[in-house]
């Protein structure tokens, strides 16, 4: 019988994964992961501050696929052949709990990205998965029996069978545009919103456990998104921040990260609502101080902020607050506007879209539809997810259909199809 020889570029999380799948699954594979680096799975070790976000305890596809802005329509049937109960399992029978945080999030019971880090090079080692480092991959030709690929090192390596998961990096876009495919531009995606309010600003480190934000766009919708969100030195993060930039990367790569942000800080109290319970307020505390007695579930800090944006004096007591007023303060705790003047990053979770586009992959193996034989994982695909272990889900999912497709035909098929 054929030994298939399978090249895996991209030592990460989808490569680890994939590698492991076909040398597991098609023990007359010879498989041999090159990474470019010396230490691969480096973005794994980082992930979730050190404890690694393996993925989100959500169990059903369609659900699932809802948290990717770009992708979810190419991986909801990738997800149902492994979906983040796979996940779960897999890693299980394997020796490493997984456990469920209160966001949903899931980690190693063990909190160390180091779990996940031994676990996937145990088995590659025990499924003989052949690991080199320091192996950056130049350039890569088409030949009548498969790939040849030629080494930074300047060393020659012959392979039936390719697979890229470099992540979205600019070589492996290279590799994948020299064998036909066309790229997504690549755009930051999760990031922080820099905003230039000083007063608020000064608030860091205040947290709201829900608010709902929308990005404001000239004669369309505006994208938005409710959730937790965060006040920072520079302006604003947490889950609610960056699913939205998950949403609005490209609108906002576009506009040079300007843009008017609108917040309202109560989303569950309707403007009417909010009118009645001020007004009770003002009728049952009208000695009381606007500035030191808050009525509504918001931080004190977050809500004498607010009074003062009105200048409102702090002396000010609930019977002189006028009618303009009370609109004036229901409008900003339900509209308030900021201007988005840049981005930061989120901690070392560096995500990006763009990629490989989707139409030029068959998702039912992770093969290409341009180049037969040459197959994709991972961050290299127009794909990405928002905050909550959704990026390493498409990884794992992608990894393991690729792994378990790329050797499942003789070589001299490939050319044949």
């Amino acid at each position: 019988m054929l030994t298939v020889k399978i090249v895996v570029v991209g030592g990460g999380a989808a490569g680890y994964f994939a590698a492991i799948a076909a040398a597991e699954n098609h023990p007359r594979a010879q498989v041999t992961l090159l990474e470019a680096t010396r230490h691969p799975l480096s973005k794994v070790r980082v992930s979730g501050g050190g404890r690694c976000n393996v993925t989100h305890a959500c169990f059903e596809p369609a659900a699932f696929v809802q948290n990717y802005p770009r992708g979810s329509k190419a991986l909801r049937g990738a997800m149902t052949r492994f979906q983040a109960q796979d996940t779960v399992n897999w890693f299980g029978d394997r020796g490493v709990a997984l456990k469920i945080e209160p966001d949903g999030r899931m980690f190693p019971t063990t909190d160390s990205s180091e779990t996940i880090i031994n676990c996937l090079t145990r088995f590659a080692f025990e499924a003989g998965v052949i690991v080199r480092t320091s192996a950056a991959v130049e350039v890569v030709e088409r030949t009548t029996s498969g790939f040849e690929l030629t080494l930074k090192s300047g060393e020659l390596l012959k392979c039936d069978r390719l697979l890229l998961a470099t992540g979205s990096s600019a070589i492996g876009h290279r590799l994948a545009q020299s064998l036909g495919h066309s790229i997504e531009p690549p755009v930051p995606s999760l990031f922080t919103f820099n905003i230039l309010d000083s007063q608020l600003r000064e608030l860091a480190g205040v947290a709201v456990e829900t608010a709902q934000m929308k990005l404001l766009i000239s004669n369309q919708k505006p994208l938005e998104q409710t959730g937790a969100l965060l006040i920072t030195h520079w302006g604003l993060s947490g889950p609610a921040t960056l699913k939205l930039s998950a949403w609005g990367a490209r609108f906002l790569h576009d506009q040079h990260y300007q843009a008017t942000l609108q917040i309202n800080w109560l989303p569950n109290d309707n403007p009417e609502k909010l009118r009645q319970e001020l007004l009770a307020v003002k009728a049952q505390l009208p000695k009381r101080s606007i500035f030191a007695n808050c009525p509504v579930m918001l931080p004190r800090r977050l809500w004498q902020y607010l009074i003062t944006k009105l200048e409102i004096a702090p002396e000010t007591r609930w019977s002189d607050l006028s009618k303009k007023q009370l609109n004036q303060l229901i409008e900003l705790l339900t509209q308030s506007r900021y201007e988005i003047h840049g981005k930061g990053v989120f901690k070392e979770e560096f995500v990006t879209c763009g990629g490989v586009r989707l139409k030029e992959v068959d998702f039912k193996t992770m093969e290409s539809r341009c180049c037969p034989g040459l197959f994709f994982a991972g961050e290299i695909l127009d794909i990405d997810g928002v905050t909550g272990g959704f990026n390493f889900q498409s990884a794992w999912t992608t990894g393991w259909i690729a792994g378990r497709s790329i050797a499942a035909i003789e070589p001299a098929l490939a050319l044949q199809k």
